[in-house]
């Protein structure tokens, strides 16, 4: 979820014909029925694999136990919140914050919103604005360039 920006319920109904070995891409059935394209890093698409290969579901990527469907999102998100918890991160912190930490991490490292817009499956560019807040590598980053830029003025 975190590598591709994916929502619980894009994670959990991803099928194996939505892996694209090749161009290392996954197609992605978001809200709406909309589709879009989201680049899978080659590590990511690695440990696919090999989580594939453990169960061989002809259709889903993660199968529910019975192998007739995919896996429940609130398997994966009780499973997430459990593992928070277990990490001992404060209570009300969900799954969908690994979307949120994706876009962030792709804007602060320079990615053009528009792109990031595109890769999150936003239809609206004001619903892509809300991860363009100032975090603390962002403030160091412009705490830098604002001391170079105002040297000897």
């Amino acid at each position: 979820m975190y590598a591709c920006g994916l929502r619980v319920g894009e994670a959990t109904r991803l099928e194996i014909g939505s892996v694209d070995r090749a161009n290392q891409v996954l197609r992605i059935i978001g809200k709406g029925d909309k589709e879009r394209l989201v680049l899978l890093p080659q590590p990511v698409l690695d440990e696919l694999g090999t989580l594939w290969r453990t169960h061989r579901n002809p259709r889903w990527l993660f199968p529910n136990r019975r192998g007739d469907g995919p896996l429940d999102r609130h398997v994966l998100s009780n499973t997430f919140a459990a593992a928070a918890d277990r990490a001992g991160i404060r209570r009300g912190v969900t799954s969908h914050a690994l979307r949120h930490s994706y876009a962030t991490r792709l804007i602060e490292n320079g990615i053009d919103i528009r792109v990031v817009q595109i890769l999150l499956g936003h239809t609206r560019i004001t619903t892509t604005t809300i991860y363009t807040h100032l975090t603390t590598p962002t403030r160091t980053s412009l705490h830098t360039l604002l001391d170079r830029l105002m040297t000897g003025l």
